[in-house]
This record gives C-alpha cells, structure tokens and sequence, in this order.
C-alpha cells in the first residue's frame, strides 16, 4: 500500500471539513435510485411472512424521511436460538440488501420453528439512494456503532438491538467491497479528515472479516466453503494481506470489531462475522453476489445451530 496526493473537489488538502465543507459534500450527492420502490415495496411483500417490525424512522430534511424496518420470526420463542442478520449499513453496497431480501424470501423459512430469525435489510436507506457510503452528515454508519451513536442510521439499530444483545448466537453483517471504495471514499474519507490518501488495493473476490477478539475460525471457513459454490474467494495480495490486513485462513481478515464500532459488534453473539463480495469482479454478476450472500447467511445460521 502506498501513500499518494488524491484530489478530492471539496475542502482543502490537509484540514479536516467542517460544517460548510459537509454542506458542500452533501450537495452533490444525487439520488440515483429509490429505496421506496426497490426496497420497500419487497419488504412488504416478504413481511407477509413474518413480523414486520418498524424500529424507527430517519429524517434528512429536504432529502425525505426514511423509515427503518426489521423482520422477525412469527412466534418469537425465547427458547430458541437468536440469529441476526443486517445488510445495507453501508448503502452503496446492494447485494448486502438484496442478499438479505433473497435470503428471507427464499429460505427463511426453512428455519421456522427451530430459530428466532431477526432481518434488518437496509440500515441505511439515504446512502442506498445515492449509492454512498456515509450517512448525509458525511458520518459512516459502520464506524459508529456505540452508545450515544452520531449516526442516526447506527443508534436506531443500536436499539433495536439491545434487547437481544445477550441471547443473539449468531450476527452476520453482508457488506461488499466495491472499486469505489479506491477511486470515490478513500480519497473521500481523507479529504474529510484532513489527512493523506493511502491508496490500497481492491481484492477480487469474497472475504470474511472476523472478530480479531474471538475470531472463530471453524465458524468463518464454513461459510467460506458454501460461499465458495456460488462465487470465487478473493486471494491474498503480494503481502499476504486483503484491504492491508493480514490474511488469517482462505478469504479471512480480522478486525476488532467492537473497538472500531462495526455492526459485527453490536451484540454478545458468539458467532459474528462481516461479508464482503466483490461486485465489481469480472467473475460475478449481480445475482451471484446476491447468491453469496444468501449462502453466507444459510451457512452461518447451519454452522450457529450444529455447534450451539
């Protein structure tokens, strides 16, 4: 990984943005699709099956009102397993939606009965529309996971949440890592911060980031093995690293996940993970990566119910 001089068309090199550089940054975000229509209206048409759960509503003014909606196991049994699975923290990435919608519509319900299912599709629905990362206070969501979050986005499924944090088993987080991240928040994140841009190197493929604090191997390459007959795992670089972390089994990185306020770490789950799917891969189409995620939440869910 190098370090390079990336020009960002908002604030000035070296001073991190305050709240005229975010205003600016916030006015050339352009809504490219509509949360409504693409996500909604599935979530609608899905929550027939289950309990549809409304756990709050964001308001970004003249940009709308969004609201935030969670699907749950019909006949919540406390005596079973709690298996949670979010997708759309960070917007842009879409098979971390759709991955959770295809999950629920067409196998979800092959669990009925044996676990307490919680879904949460889309956390972040103003960055779905502009096919961003951060919220529109330039705030990323999945660095904000904690207690008195500034991410209106995070502290709603922090809530959410918390009533389950100790009887969660299991956590999957479905993100996707996309040449975006190089070419448009890297450099983003650095303009914002008022530091230099260390430009990476974008795996072409799918990778887990555990939890560097109990990271569960066994757990992590179950789900790399079923993901691996949908889609190909991303190698290693010339550094034996993925995204400049070192790569600790076939398609696994680990991060401390609570400490850097990630969605991974919001419960006590012992099983917890993040995926990420690479859409931008010659390899794969939008409806692998939806594939794969739908396959890494099935084996996360079957490896949670075998071991307990």
């Amino acid at each position: 990984m190098s370090t390079a001089t990336a020009f960002y068309p908002v604030g000035t090199p070296g001073q991190p943005w305050g709240p005229a550089e975010v205003a600016q940054w916030r006015s050339r975000q352009i809504r490219h699709r509509s949360y409504e229509e693409q996500v909604l209206s599935e979530i609608q048409r899905i929550g027939e099956r289950f309990e549809l759960v409304r756990y709050g509503e964001l308001d970004y003014g003249a940009d709308g009102r969004f609201p935030l909606f969670a699907l749950k196991s019909r006949n919540w049994n406390d005596a079973l397993p709690t298996m949670l699975v979010t997708g759309g923290v960070h917007g842009y990435e879409t098979s971390g939606v759709h991955g959770a919608l295809l999950f629920l519509d067409r196998y979800a319900a092959n669990y009925a009965g044996r676990i307490n299912l919680l879904v949460a599709p889309c956390v972040s629905p103003w960055a779905y529309e502009r096919i961003h990362r951060w919220n529109p206070e330039a705030i990323d969501p999945n660095r904000s996971f904690r207690e008195n979050s500034p991410a209106q986005e995070s502290a709603a499924l922090w809530a959410l949440a918390t009533p389950l944090r100790d009887a969660t088993l299991m956590h999957i987080d479905l993100h996707e890592t996309t040449d975006s991240d190089e070419t448009e928040f890297r450099p983003a994140l650095a303009a914002r911060d008022g530091k230099p841009c260390k430009q990476g190197e974008i795996p072409d493929g799918f990778y887990l980031v555990g939890d560097s604090e109990d990271p569960q191997a066994e757990f992590q390459q179950a789900i790399v093995a079923e993901v691996e007959k949908v889609t190909h795992i991303a190698p290693a670089d010339a550094n034996n690293e993925i995204i400049g972390s070192p790569l600790v089994a076939h398609g696994v990185i680990n991060y401390p996940v609570r400490s850097l306020g990630l969605c991974a770490g919001i419960t006590h789950a012992r099983y917890r993970t993040t995926t990420e799917v690479y859409p931008d891969s010659p390899q794969a189409t939008p409806e692998q990566c939806n594939e794969a995620q739908a396959a890494a939440v099935r084996a996360a869910i079957d490896f949670a119910l075998a071991r307990g």
